[in-house]
């Protein structure tokens, strides 16, 4: 499978959205994601793309030496082929070039299959957010990689 990964454009957007509405209960807003890639100095969001069609997208805050990973989503049809790990090695990449230091994310509990992502990519919990999620009041692992030691 022959990835392309590039900076998320505002014409990404469209189909950011169906691929967000798909993968997630609580969706962000259209809103939301243009203010990321307008207004936030501190953002660095990534698109994939299979063959010129957007396929999954991923995002984070670059703020003082840390990461924060707030979005990753993979369109339903192109999951489990390697596709997220590429986009978060990318995004790591990208932040260590500018001097990042380690990373961080907030995962459902329930989420195993993005625990075990992250888990095969390096990232340990380090703790838990309780009733972290709106929408149902789910507890949120709190996860983090060291990136300085590799």
């Amino acid at each position: 499978m022959n990835i392309v990964i590039n900076r998320m454009l505002e014409s990404d957007l469209p189909r950011v959205m169906k691929i967000e509405r798909k993968s997630f209960a609580d969706p962000w807003s259209l809103n939301s994601f243009r203010r990321e890639l307008n207004d936030n100095p501190y953002a660095l969001y990534l698109s994939a793309y299979l063959d010129e069609k957007l396929i999954a997208y991923i995002g984070g805050w670059l703020v003082t030496d840390e990461l924060h990973i707030t979005n990753l989503a993979v369109d339903p049809a192109y999951r489990r082929q390697g596709v997220a790990g590429k986009l978060l090695a990318e995004l790591i990449d990208l932040a260590k070039k500018q001097g990042i230091v380690r990373a961080t994310l907030e995962v459902r509990a329930s989420n195993t299959s993005a625990i075990k992502l992250y888990e095969k990519n390096g990232f340990v919990s380090v703790g838990c957010r309780p009733r972290y999620y709106r929408n149902n009041n789910e507890d949120a692992l709190i996860m983090w990689k060291e990136l300085s030691n590799e």
